[in-house]
């Protein structure tokens, strides 16, 4: 049979059917940690000062009211995407998840108060507002917890005012509050940093996590902040030995205010430098059945910690052909676009664009690849899947956090051969479990420890894995055959 130019020249992903030549007779929770950067409806919460610029633990939707406040402007408040997509997801809530709140309402306030004059009806009046700086808030001539008592309904985004004492508040009172101005957050709010003394902010928080909450990073994630060069840049900078140990898998965003087509989501790829290996980028946005905008990115974050939980949080397979709660691709509220299927969608996936399509009856994430694929391309082993690079890092954060404990003991022999059998074990289980092909072996090479390095308390082991590849496509050769006609003279047994 002659070459299939199709199969062997041109890009594949996904399930295929080939019609060839005719062939004759006669020839549930995650142990994953991922952290959401951005900004919270803090404002709204009386006491914020311990959720600025700091990891926060969220369980459930109601736990993340309580401790974040929640709004359905995630423009303004992007977080709040995540919180939606993890804990009111109809597929399933998945969690737990840490938050970097780089809102701070001391700083990011307008300058002028706002006044207004409220009802009271039956001792009561609300507020419709989300930027509210909800501690702020005063009635003229009154005190709060005497006179009156304020809460917030996050369901309707009111502030709830309430009569308290021996008389009811009736007719007009004027009232004046803060609110949170957001001209002041940026992208380098975003990225922060540390300073030497000791300020943690942005994307410097991260650092906070392992030595605050004894966790560490597996996912980074900044969904409305990762779009932007400067930030997805530091992110990918960031999840490079956080703390001087622990490797991340950055999930990020190509804006669709920029790009209008699968060209010009490819052009600009390329042209803003997103093709780091340690992270995997997506295009365009996707949107649900109530016209709820999300970011690819983020659910792209819900399905990797789902995904880890079916397989003990061990980081074996893709987010690619997940289902999610969407019913299409979203490019903008006046975009032209009606979308693409899987075969343009491959375009996307073949230069490491992760995307969405409609595939098997339902909407699902689209793209296997790390941001620095691109097929024809000279492209690191390492770097082709998602899978393969957030394995290497599940080993490497593995083995530091099993032997951190030993640093400063005796390096004896019997220590070194603890080290040897204990790490060979979990790499025999991680084969056993499907997540490591072939034979790994963790090595400790007299070639690799040099007597200048012993002496100086340095040792080296070396693991060299296998990642198990996805099925990225698969193709059927269908072929004609005319021996079934031989079936028309065979006799009937009798």
């Amino acid at each position: 049979m002659k070459e299939d130019k199709y199969v062997a020249n041109e890009y594949k992903y996904g399930a295929y059917g080939h019609l060839g030549e005719s062939v004759a007779q006669n020839a549930v929770q995650a142990g994953t940690t991922i952290v959401f950067v951005g900004t919270a409806p803090v404002n709204l919460l009386r006491h914020y000062e311990d959720v600025v610029n700091c990891p926060v633990k969220l369980i459930n939707f109601t736990n993340a009211q309580r401790m974040v406040g929640y709004s359905g402007d995630w423009e303004k408040f992007s977080l709040c995407e995540a919180i939606s997509a993890h804990f009111d997801n109809p597929k399933g809530n998945i969690g737990p998840i840490y938050l970097i709140n780089v809102l701070n309402p001391d700083i990011h306030r307008q300058k002028e108060q706002t006044d207004l004059s409220l009802v009271f009806s039956n001792g009561q009046a609300v507020i419709k507002s989300d930027t509210i700086i909800l501690n702020t808030l005063s009635l003229d001539g009154k005190t709060e917890g005497i006179d009156y008592q304020v809460d917030y309904n996050f369901t309707n985004g009111m502030v709830m005012i309430r009569s308290v004492g021996e008389y009811m508040l009736s007719g007009a009172i004027d009232a004046s509050f803060y609110e949170v101005d957001f001209t002041e957050v940026d992208e380098t709010t975003v990225i922060g940093g540390v300073t030497a003394g000791g300020e943690y902010t942005g994307l410097g928080v991260l650092k906070l996590l392992y030595q605050e909450q004894n966790q560490v990073c597996n996912l980074i994630a900044a969904p409305g902040w990762s779009d932007r060069p400067d930030v997805y840049k530091a992110m990918c900078t960031v999840a490079d030995k956080i703390n001087g140990h622990w490797n991340a898998f950055v999930l990020a965003d190509i804006p669709i205010e920029d790009t209008d087509s699968i060209e010009s989501a490819i052009t600009w790829k390329k042209s803003h430098g997103f093709e780091n290996e340690r992270s995997k980028v997506f295009w365009p946005k996707c949107k649900d059945a109530a016209g709820v905008v999300y970011h690819l990115s983020t659910m792209a974050a819900v399905e990797f910690l789902r995904t880890d939980y079916l397989h003990k949080s061990v980081p074996m397979e893709t987010c690619g052909n997940k289902t999610i709660p969407v019913i299409g691709q979203y490019f903008g509220e006046t975009a032209v676009n009606r979308g693409f299927d899987q075969i343009m969608a491959n375009e996307l996936t073949s230069r490491g664009i992760s995307t969405c399509v409609f595939w098997g009856g339902n909407w699902v994430l689209w793209g296997d690849h790390t941001a620095a694929y691109e097929y024809g391309a000279d492209t690191d082993a390492r770097a082709v899947f998602d899978v393969s690079m957030r394995m290497l890092f599940y080993v490497l954060n593995s083995f530091q956090r099993e032997w951190g404990v030993t640093i400063d003991g005796p390096f004896t022999k019997q220590l070194r051969d603890r080290i040897l059998n204990k790490e060979q074990e979990k790499l025999d289980a991680l084969t056993a479990q499907g997540a490591l092909i072939g034979t790994p072996r963790i090595l400790f090479l007299e070639s690799e420890n040099s007597k200048t390095d012993m002496m100086n308390g340095d040792f080296r082991w070396d693991i060299p894995v296998t990642p198990v590849p996805p099925l990225k496509s698969a193709t059927a050769y269908v072929a004609y055959t005319d021996g079934g006609f031989s079936t028309y003279f065979e006799r009937d047994e009798a």
